[in-house]
């Protein structure tokens, strides 16, 4: 039961921090955030904590507990470019190996991401786009793959939701998903792999322009403390830092 308090905590806080009602930076306060869950105690709290700060969200400082995880535009832009490689590489291996169930599973969802965008409902048509994505990586058969691009969308999913926020852009990505799809149904390889990552650049550069005005984003470098040079005033050496 604990678990699935947990679960559920951490859903709720998943959802806070990606829409921007939690915001990159801030100090999360167990007491306050307990009451705005609604019932949640700390146990359940705590460990929720620990999920999203594996997951890259939040960040667990000594004497400060739990912050919002802060990314520069820069580090947002080094994770995009990496994500793109991912799924470009997994673009042919998935069209020769993903499965008709597979393949009917992402047309079950791909129906409720276009519902989802026709209702107006951001967040729920987010969640489904991420799960579509994810299921045509899984479907390349390489779980280091899968596994790291898992891990690298949930560190910025914060930041990729921005983009969608842009109503020219959200939909034109839900048309490009439906060309994707059915390169997937013809076991297009290339021809997915360059959907894809005109699909990422495009949806990347209106990202890219909504979080340029975000001050929160901006300031996430400047706000780190600088390292302290050696007396001797030299900066220190790569293999020292």
């Amino acid at each position: 039961r604990d678990g699935m308090r947990t679960e559920q905590a951490a859903a709720r806080l998943r959802t806070l921090i990606v829409s921007g009602a939690l915001t990159p930076g801030q100090r999360l306060s167990e007491r306050v955030i307990a009451e705005q869950l609604e019932g949640v105690s700390r146990t359940p709290l705590r460990e929720a904590f620990k999920i999203l700060a594996a997951e890259g969200l939040l960040t667990l400082e000594p004497n400060r507990g739990a912050v919002i995880t802060a990314l520069s535009l820069a580090e947002v832009e080094a994770a995009i470019e990496v994500l793109i490689g991912l799924e470009t590489m997994a673009a042919e291996p998935a069209c020769e190996h993903v499965t008709d169930a597979e393949l009917q599973a992402i047309d079950a969802l791909h129906a409720r991401m276009v519902a989802a965008h026709a209702a107006g409902d951001l967040m729920s048509y987010f969640e489904i786009n991420q799960a579509i994505h994810q299921c045509m990586v899984d479907a390349a058969r390489n779980p280091v793959l899968s596994r790291i691009y898992a891990a690298e969308c949930a560190r910025i999913r914060r930041y990729r939701y921005a983009g969608n926020q842009q109503a020219g852009r959200w939909r034109q990505a839900v048309q490009e998903h439906g060309d994707m799809l059915a390169a997937l149904r013809d076991r297009a390889g290339p021809l997915l792999r360059e959907m894809l990552r005109k699909h990422h650049k495009g949806g990347w550069a209106v990202s890219r322009l909504v979080l340029q005005e975000d001050p929160l984003t901006n300031g996430a470098q400047a706000a780190r403390p600088a390292r302290r040079r050696p007396r001797g005033g030299s900066a220190p050496s790569p293999a020292a830092a």
